[in-house]
């Protein structure tokens, strides 16, 4: 029972000591080339599952990071905004002239000075949204803070004086001044 296939061939006569080193050698040899030429070791599907699982991982982060980088820079601009609001906006511009305008199709209205008016029809100034409230700023600020973020500048309509007289066909008809509305 003990004697191994070499061993009863080697009984028989059909194999003899240096055939059967020849043979195991090269056996050898050939399982040896195998695993060096590439030949992929039976992968097991718990090392696909891990390499699987790691690579939807680095997604997720890569993911979440984006979205945070996202909100910081979002909350940057707001900074900023909030910001040029406070440096610059009119202090002075309450009064008893009420200013109706539109902001996200909902009439709202101002009480400012005839000062303060009279710059916000000509153009010098313009209205922005900061919370929940409306300043007055000046134009050029205005186009700063709506290269930031267009929804927070409401009004901002410059018209230069030149320019409305040369487009007006009744430049040359004059109204009175003691017409009263």
């Amino acid at each position: 029972m003990g004697n191994s296939l070499f061993e009863q061939l080697k009984k028989t006569g059909l194999v003899d000591e240096k055939k059967a080193k020849k043979a195991k050698h090269s056996q050898y040899k050939n399982k040896k080339q195998k695993a060096k030429k590439g030949t992929a070791a039976p992968v097991d599907e718990a090392t696909l599952h891990v390499q699987k699982s790691q690579a939807e991982k680095v997604e997720k982060d890569r993911q979440l990071n984006q979205q945070k980088k996202a909100e910081a820079e979002h909350k940057a601009i707001a900074a900023q905004i909030k910001q040029l609001i406070d440096s610059n906006r009119i202090q002075d511009s309450d009064g008893n002239v009420v200013y109706n305008f539109t902001d996200a199709n909902v009439v709202k209205r101002l009480h400012l000075s005839e000062k303060a008016h009279k710059h916000l029809v000509s153009g010098s100034l313009a209205i922005v949204k900061r919370g929940e409230g409306y300043e007055l700023v000046p134009f050029p600020v205005a186009e700063k803070i709506k290269q930031r973020d267009e929804h927070s500048v409401i009004l901002s309509e410059q018209t230069s004086e030149s320019e409305s007289l040369e487009n007006d066909e009744y430049a040359d008809y004059k109204i009175p001044d003691d017409l009263m509305w």
